[in-house]
């Protein structure tokens, strides 16, 4: 059985810095894609950052701010968090799949339960 489990979030003032991490059970780092989304109040879930043999991609409004790093000997995923933004504030899910042509597309089949970051001005 895989899980997925987000952590790190917390309520932080506009400018400071957050570390997520994403540890996982069930499946082996190392062959699977990753991805990090938000989803903020009354609005859908959009993916913000993936890493995919490597390869790093995110979407503009984060390029700069956010990073995207596993370390696959613990089995961990995160996102690095920096200058954060009242707009930031969401709740942040990790995913994870076998499959490149699934993450390129920014399909997952597995998910976490996320974790809520809040930034205050």
């Amino acid at each position: 059985q895989v899980l997925l489990v987000e952590s790190g979030g917390g309520s932080v003032q506009a400018g400071g810095s957050l570390r997520l991490s994403c540890a996982g059970k069930g499946l082996t780092y190392s062959t699977y894609c990753m991805g990090w989304f938000r989803q903020a109040p009354g609005k859908e879930r959009d993916w913000i950052a993936g890493i995919n043999n490597g390869r790093t991609s995110y979407i503009d409004s984060v390029k700069g701010r956010f990073t995207i790093s596993k370390d696959n000997a613990k089995n961990t995923l995160y996102l690095e968090i920096n200058s954060l933004k009242p707009e930031d504030t969401a709740m942040y899910y990790c995913a994870a799949d076998t499959s490149s042509a699934r993450c390129v597309r920014r399909m997952y089949i597995y998910w976490g339960q996320g974790t809520q970051v809040t930034v205050s001005t």
